[in-house]
């Protein structure tokens, strides 16, 4: 058995190693109550010791529990300018368990989340669970089906009775699971679509569509699960292309001769009420009018019509009709005006109308039928055919097309409505390429089916009575009893309430705003709703997200987000959709016992783009978790350097640094501000990249390195640099990684046990507000960092081995920066490993003593290095061979730009400051390029 390594906090204060077996949360865990934490801080961040040696994740459970007590998740309750920021999280089923499409979510919801709390505003990540009909129903089925039971000889209230305590035993699993990822969510106000309040808002929901005329009973082709019994939505079927047969049989003609047809179900054969041939196929004009037999079904005939749809070069082009199992058929049916015969019962066995096949499975019946049809000598041949068969994506078996009477909610006023939204520019949908999709959805869109034949659910409002034709619409049975006294049934006729309940999704749509109080106005509707931002996969764009907009506008005439944000699903490294059968599932929570919930979190939000879907890889987490190890190291590094933050560093206090300090800063600031714009853009992938380059390419590879190297009198600005820099690191990084980030800020700047946390700290960049930059600071220690990589450079190519300290003349025509060279030796000592009482800074070459065979490296227009011979063996032909490359990397470099500068499209229509910052990196180059001519011309001398 696997055993997990986690931190417990001993009566000292030191945080250990323990061992303890492997405890993850499947099971679940029901309220914040039941937390082990108290809001007290986890023990070991009071503890004064020193940073252990290597960072342990089996702190983010402590961390979290800590965070959640202490009601750090709630949202404030100061205004701010821009409002609440609200994201209601996506209901998963509540007989969910976390998969990688959760974890997904989870993170970049609690990205934005954590970044909009930082930044001040009041936010509220809304979480729940949804009550899942179909699966619950048929989970908890199962069940009892195993204890030799059934749900109808048990009665609606004991079999609902029964999943009540399903849900009370398992349905907190899911939020237990999300909680180990670091979800901040709400979990004080978490809701489930079946809680008494979520019930009423149906209930209204319903009532005043219906008040309105827009639900309506009746029959019309649905798609039908007959394991489940149930009607189920166009959405949730899913097409399957699957090996089959095409059957070719003789529809014989009244009075002589037959129409060939085809079919590739054969059992449909039986519902048939008409065969259809195309009015310009002259191979069957005469037949048109003329009546023709129903195979096997005692010598019914039926219509031959001639109708557009047949397709003359399709199959035998002739058609038969099924109106009532083919919305294709149901579809000529209706403009023909012929009946509908079902002929299947709730179980897809054939029902009366089957005939002598009445009773018979389906397809059992498609095997017989056919058997027949040939001892009659109907058959005229079989052949191979695939055709895209419906599937049910709950129940797995193939989806029954009938008419059926079922309940129904006229769109097109709504649907309408959803697409101005979009059009008009109230809600945005990233990436806007899913307008497209949204826009030809909504626009074709078909009344929607939201009855189900099941218990598990909201029961719908509408009562009968027994000899009453109508029925009453009712917010309740009072209601009911109210409405059936005022239409004269007597007060003694017993109501009885519509056995269906409603579709899930009807009750999911109501999510935004019943979930803050709707339909009463209250506090948290004010401040709440509409919602800032809806964020989940692209999948259930028209399962969820557009019902939720339409009923939105419906019942509250406001969009009920500002933005959709789509995320893609998650993949293998291969980039192949995860499945079973494939056996490349990943468990995210395997992942997070092996390498910490931070370390997938950033692997499944970093590098990517919205609405596309994510390989993972566990190189790539591994890399993530080696990054939070990172992190720890600079902190360890830093820890006895520490100084108290001293607040935001301003241009005044910025200006009297030192150049590094300066660049340092600069850059973090810089960083800062590019990060908050990108989360505020919803570029969440983008904004993860800039804080981890910055961390990883501008803090620890150079400034952490040169601070080193700082002297006495810059001791103190290089700490406050230090410090202040990292802070803002952890705070860029907070939200992508937070269990690690938080660790590290409550030991390095909330050593003192106050009652503060790095989640609820202001963001570096706040709204409004600009960040002191120096420009010209990070430009010269560019310039300098580009020195140091050139010198690294030659180092490498010659193999100078490391022990050996070169002592290079460096031609420096720019001041600044030969000042910065000057007095940054020590730097360039431990960087470029050059001896620093041998490095000569002058500004032009006349004004060194060179030696003929030095080796010279060009960096730059006016910043050249040359390296004495003693200092390598100098090979003329490498040499050259060196020289000869960069030369070839410049006459193409410079190749284009000429190019793009004799081009009049550039030249003419692109800005003035683009073409001259073009024309100025040409000169440079050519420059550039006139240097190394003459390096090599006197090398080939020698």
């Amino acid at each position: 058995m696997r055993r997990r390594m986690t931190l417990v906090a001993l009566a000292s204060g030191r945080a250990v190693r323990a061992l303890r077996p492997l405890a993850r949360a499947r099971q679940p865990l029901r309220a914040a109550t039941a937390l082990r934490s108290t809001a007290t801080r986890p023990a070991f961040l009071d503890a004064k010791e020193p940073l252990p040696a290597s960072y342990d994740f089996g702190v983010e459970g402590p961390l979290y529990e800590w965070w959640e007590a202490s009601g750090k998740f709630k949202p404030k309750e100061e205004e701010h300018e821009r409002g609440a920021y609200t994201c209601p999280m996506p209901p998963p089923n509540v007989t969910g368990r976390l998969h990688l499409g959760h974890a997904m979510f989870v993170a970049l919801q609690d990205i934005l989340a954590r970044f909009h709390r930082m930044r001040g505003r009041p936010t509220l990540w809304l979480p729940g669970t949804d009550h899942a009909g179909i699966a619950t129903q048929l989970l908890v089925e199962r069940a009892i089906t195993a204890e030799g039971l059934n749900r109808v000889e048990m009665g609606r209230e004991k079999f609902l009775d029964r999943v009540w305590q399903w849900k009370e035993d398992n349905g907190g699993a899911i939020c237990s699971q999300m909680r180990r990822l670091g979800a901040s969510a709400d979990w004080s106000r978490e809701k489930f679509t079946l809680d008494d309040d979520m019930s009423t808002a149906v209930t209204e929901a319903f009532v005043r569509l219906h008040e309105k005329g827009l639900v309506y009973r009746g029959s019309r082709m649905v798609n039908w699960s007959p394991n489940l019994g149930t009607a189920v939505s166009d959405l949730e079927v899913e097409f399957v292309e699957r090996e089959g047969l095409l059957y070719y049989f003789k529809y014989e003609v009244e009075g002589g001769g037959y129409l060939p047809v085809a079919t590739s179900r054969p059992e449909t054969i039986l519902g048939d009420t008409a065969v259809c041939v195309n009015p310009d196929d002259d191979r069957y004009k005469d037949y048109v009018g003329k009546q023709c037999i129903v195979p096997m079904s005692g010598g019914r005939t039926i219509p031959i019509l001639a109708d557009d749809y047949v397709d003359v070069e399709f199959g035998t082009g002739a058609l038969k009709v099924t109106p009532g199992h083919d919305a294709n058929d149901y579809a000529i049916g209706q403009r023909n005006n012929l009946p509908i015969i079902n002929i299947m019962d709730e179980k897809g066995a054939l029902n009366e109308n089957g005939g002598d096949y009445a009773g018979m499975d389906r397809f059992k019946c498609r095997k017989q039928l056919w058997k027949d049809m040939e001892a009659a000598g109907l058959v005229l041949k079989t052949e191979p055919h695939v055709s895209r068969v419906p599937i049910s994506q709950r129940g797995g078996e193939v989806v029954e097309p009938l008419v059926s009477t079922q309940w129904f909610v006229k769109m097109d006023n709504m649907a309408s409505r959803g697409v101005d939204a979009v059009r008009q520019g109230d809600i945005q949908i990233v990436p806007k390429r899913f307008e497209k999709e949204w826009y030809n959805w909504l626009e074709n869109i078909q009344d929607w089916c939201v009855s189900r034949q099941l218990w598990w659910g909201h029961q719908i409002p509408v009562y009968y009575a027994e000899g009453y034709d109508g029925y009453f619409c009712a917010r309740s049975e009072e209601d009911a009893r109210k409405q059936a006294t005022e239409a004269g049934v007597a007060t003694t006729t017993p109501l009885t309430r519509d056995s269906d309940v409603l579709d899930t999704w009807f009750s999911s749509g109501l999510w935004p705003f019943a979930t803050v109080g709707w339909p009463e106005n209250t506090p948290d509707f004010k401040k709440f709703y509409p919602a800032t931002c809806l964020e989940t996969g692209y999948d259930i764009l028209f399962f969820w997200v557009a019902r939720m907009v339409m009923m939105g506008l419906e019942f509250t005439d406001e969009v009920p987000f500002d933005t959709i944000y789509m995320h893609g699903l998650v993949r293998d490294e291969k980039n192949e959709k995860m499945s079973k059968t494939k056996g490349n599932v990943v468990d995210p929570l395997d992942v997070v016992d092996e390498y910490g919930a931070d370390a997938l979190r950033f692997s499944l939000v970093t590098g990517v783009t919205p609405g596309q879907d994510v390989p993972l890889s566990m190189e790539r987490v591994k890399v993530n978790r080696n990054f939070c190890n990172k992190l720890w190291n600079a902190a360890r590094f830093l820890e006895p350097k520490m100084v108290t933050s001293g607040g935001v560093i301003d241009q005044q206090e910025l200006s009297e640094m030192p150049l590094f300090e300066r660049y340092i800063v600069s850059e973090a600031h810089a960083c800062a501000e590019a990060s908050a714009s990108a989360l505020e853009d919803y570029s969440i992938g983008d904004a993860g990249t800039r804080a981890y380059r910055f961390f990883y390419d501008e803090f620890a590879d150079w400034y952490v390195e040169v601070s080193k190297t700082r002297s006495a009198e810059d001791q103190e600005a290089s700490q406050r640099a230090l410090s202040y820099s990292f802070e803002v690191c952890l705070k860029l990084l907070h939200p992508f990684v937070p269990h690690v980030t938080e660790y590290l800020w409550q030991k390095l700047f909330n050593s003192d046990g106050a009652d503060k946390a790095l989640m609820t700290e202001s963001y570096p960049s706040l709204e409004g507000q600009s960040l002191a930059q120096d420009a010209e600071a990070v430009a010269l220690f560019n310039d300098w960092k580009e020195l140091v990589r050139a010198m690294r450079n030659i180092r490498a190519e010659y193999n100078i081995e490391p022990a050996i300290k070169t002592g290079p003349t460096i031609i420096c025509s720019d001041d600044a920066l030969a000042d910065v060279i000057r007095r940054e030796t020590k730097a360039l000592a431990l960087l470029a490993k050059v001896d620093p009482e041998r490095v000569t800074v002058v500004k032009s070459k006349s004004d060194a003593v060179i030696e003929d065979d030095a080796v010279q490296l060009v960096v730059s227009d006016g910043l050249e290095v040359f390296l004495p011979q003693q200092d390598l063996a100098k090979d003329v032909k490498k040499e050259l061979d060196r020289l000869s490359t960069q030369l070839k990397k410049l006459v193409k470099d410079i190749g284009g730009l000429e190019g793009r500068l004799g081009n009049p499209g550039f030249a003419d229509k692109a800005p003035a400051d683009v073409v001259a910052a073009t024309r100025a990196s040409l000169e440079e180059k050519l420059e550039q390029k006139a240097t190394l001519d003459a390096s090599i011309a006197e090398l080939e001398k020698q």
